[in-house]
């Protein structure tokens, strides 16, 4: 049968500061943890848990001393041994035990298991399998949390293996820097993995190294909670206040495997494992109260009854819940709706929009005689006035880059906006394109809409990681409770002789990840009109931008407008071949159209605009008339967009076809400096002509 959570288990007291930090209430959530874990563990055993379980056994102090101090609108992020922290924050131990389980109840929908728990409603933004993301989503909440003047904390925790990652020093240096409202917590519990700490840390001390990103490093004695709670209570109170982000070290150890069903002692030994039982938190604790009030033994023997009964509830409940049904795998890749349909999800949009878009315009009519000429904007330009008239309606939108601010972005896209919203909302960056790209993903989880302006796509290789792990999984991952509005915007494209690190394209491979929208325009009026879509969407969008295209200039209608993702462009009609072109490609094939037509052959031109979501109807009509297809892309053709489209037409308009789909890609080699060399591997307009010749005569 469906499980309902029964009314009685309520799992840990909501989060609520000081005044829930006594040694009693410490205990308790101590206990949960540890008796949840242990119960866990044995199902695990019974085959219960269908993947890994990572257990929080000997580290319970930490997650209850620090959560102590939190408020529930305050949010922690978590790594793959996430479960103590989560109830901790207050979640329900039925739900962390029916996701576990795999069960339609569990707090992911049963889409994460052990080292994926997202509760948004309690604060809980998520737990990860990858090391290090945690670090920079909380730097980014804490971005959001300043941004909108919350009073709101964010807390990250990790593992010791995460100290010796980039995330952790791009993360604590951007929070360092901005003096972001972050506590961050590292559970130092000896090994990563199962390697050592002392084998894999140059500097042995991870407190220590506060001091170099310009905080406070406290270390503690991760098995004392009231040490625990202690240090967190001051680095909780610091960051409200406006002092600043903490690293708090906790000394301590996991007295279970890295994972149920590991072996463990080919790295340490059972002597070592016995010591650390002997420092139990718990039993620790528990000692002092006694020793200090000997009549605290029937509050401590009636919590342990309680809690007992309620681990043994959860447990029944996940058991008897039903597994989610198949026809909800694929629900929530993407949201629903424009952003601005407010009050589903806690980091929406606030501000109302209407349901729909206004329409698209058509493109602007040729002027009449002696009539003024219509507006002309170069691409830049449209782009920059999308983002200006978006960032003036939403206080929310904020901008991160490498010399986005007073400079006004290295090809102009922020000129003029320091000096209307100032360094908050034009945040100079360090160059560290995957902290500020995780950053990024924590700020638009907890309210902020970022921009990330990366100059070019090759760049942004460095935060592939964090782009299709975590932004583009999120939403999916927490069954559409987070939404991810970031855009993340750069150049692509050959051409300046700029070689092979600063012309690439790479929209191919980003379309392959669900979750993700990809942007190329290829003409100021799309640009802008796409550039608005991606500012008011609740989707993560790519928003490439061809450097040759930057200068070009075009029509841009005044009035306000919106190009709707997913819906291709006729460029140009004809009868006799259907020509698809991507950005630069769209303006070579256009030189060639008038001198084809001389010729007698017609061209039908169109841009698809968006490569993710793709336009293939669009094509598939334009086929059906002309009955002839070539594709034209200035990147690979192997595993390209152009392979996506022939497969796609050649499965759905295969009998519309009167020739076969013919491609025309730039060549498959790195981009080489020289002018001779560079222009060789790009399609020429000439040789595009000739291809379409060449169909033509099939």
């Amino acid at each position: 049968m469906s499980g309902s959570t029964p009314a009685s288990d309520k799992g840990s007291p909501p989060a609520g500061g000081v005044a829930s930090a006594g040694p009693l209430a410490l205990y308790r959530t101590m206990l949960l943890i540890r008796l949840s874990e242990e119960r866990l563990a044995r199902s695990h055993q019974r085959g219960l848990i269908h993947g890994a379980c990572h257990t929080y056994v000997g580290e319970e102090a930490i997650a209850a001393g620090v959560c102590a101090h939190l408020r529930a609108d305050d949010v922690v992020f978590s790594t793959h041994r996430g479960h103590g922290h989560a109830l901790a924050k207050g979640l329900e131990p039925p739900r962390l035990f029916a996701e576990l389980y795999g069960r339609a109840t569990g707090c992911s929908r049963g889409r994460g298991g052990s080292m994926h728990l997202f509760a948004p409603e309690i604060g809980l933004l998520g737990t990860s399998g990858i090391v290090g993301p945690c670090i920079l989503q909380a730097a980014g909440a804490g971005c959001s949390f300043q941004l909108l003047e919350t009073g709101r904390v964010a807390v990250a925790f990790f593992g010791d293996g995460a100290v010796n990652n980039g995330a952790f020093h791009e993360g604590l240096n951007l929070a360092g820097l901005w003096k972001l409202p972050v506590v961050f917590v590292c559970e130092n519990n000896q090994f990563a993995t199962e390697v050592a700490f002392s084998r894999s840390a140059a500097n042995p001390s991870v407190a220590s190294r506060g001091a170099a990103y310009g905080m406070p490093g406290v270390e503690v004695d991760g098995n004392d909670v009231l040490a625990v709670e202690a240090a967190a209570r001051e680095a909780v109170a610091r960051a409200r206040s406006g002092g600043g982000p903490t690293l708090i070290e906790c000394k301590t150890y996991r007295t279970r495997a890295h994972a149920e069903g590991m072996g463990d002692f080919t790295y340490r030994t059972r002597e070592e494992v016995e010591r650390w039982k002997s420092r139990c938190p718990l039993a620790t604790l528990k000692q002092r109260m006694l020793a200090e009030n000997p009549a605290a033994a029937a509050g401590l023997e009636a919590v342990d009854r309680e809690v007992a009964a309620l681990v043994e509830a959860a447990h029944l409940f996940a058991e008897r819940s039903e597994y989610p049904t198949p026809d909800t795998a694929a629900q929530h890749v993407y949201a629903v709706g424009p952003a601005a349909r407010a009050g589903e999800s806690g980091n929406r949009d606030s501000r109302p929009r209407a349901a729909h878009y206004p329409p698209e315009p058509g493109l602007a009519p040729a002027p009449a005689a002696g009539a003024a000429p219509a507006r002309e904007l170069t691409f830049i330009k449209a782009t920059l006035e999308a983002l200006t008239e978006e960032m003036a309606k939403n206080p929310r939108i904020f901008v991160m880059g490498e010399g986005i601010g007073p400079r006004g972005g290295n090809f102009a896209t922020t000129t003029g906006l320091y000096a209307q919203y100032g360094p908050q909302r034009l945040r100079d960056t360090p160059i560290c394109e995957r902290g500020f790209v995780g950053l990024a993903c924590g700020a638009a989880m907890s309210g902020a809409r970022p921009v990330v302006d990366f100059m070019f796509a090759d760049f942004i290789l460095d935060a592939a990681g964090e782009i299709v792990n975590q932004i583009a999984k999120m939403q999916y991952m927490s069954s559409g409770r987070l939404k991810m509005p970031v855009l993340l915007r750069g150049c692509i494209g050959i051409g300046h002789s700029a070689a092979t690190h600063h012309s690439g394209s790479y929209y191919s491979m980003y379309a392959q990840f669900p979750g993700l929208r990809v942007v190329a325009p290829s003409s100021p009026r799309d640009a802008k009109g796409l550039l608005k879509t991606a500012l008011t969407c609740d989707d993560p969008v790519l928003f490439l931008e061809h450097r040759e295209l930057l200068a070009l200039k075009g029509p841009v209608p005044a009035e306000e407008y919106f190009i709707e993702f997913g819906r291709a462009s006729v460029v140009r009609e004809g009868r006799d071949v259907t020509v698809v072109a991507l950005a630069l490609m769209v303006h070579r094939t256009l030189q060639v159209c008038d001198t084809l037509a001389r010729e007698g052959l017609s061209v039908e031109l169109i841009d698809p605009r968006t490569v993710a979501p793709l336009d293939t109807d669009t094509i598939l009509k334009s086929v059906a008339k002309t009955g002839r297809l070539l594709i034209v892309d200035e990147s690979f053709g192997h595993g390209g967009i152009g392979a996506e489209i022939a497969a796609q037409l050649a499965d759905r308009g295969f009998d519309d076809l009167d020739a076969p789909i013919r491609r025309l890609n730039g060549a498959h080699t790195p981009t080489p400096y020289s002018p001779p060399l560079e222009a060789a591997v790009v399609p020429s307009a000439d040789a595009i002509a000739q291809a379409i010749r060449d169909l033509c005569d099939e």
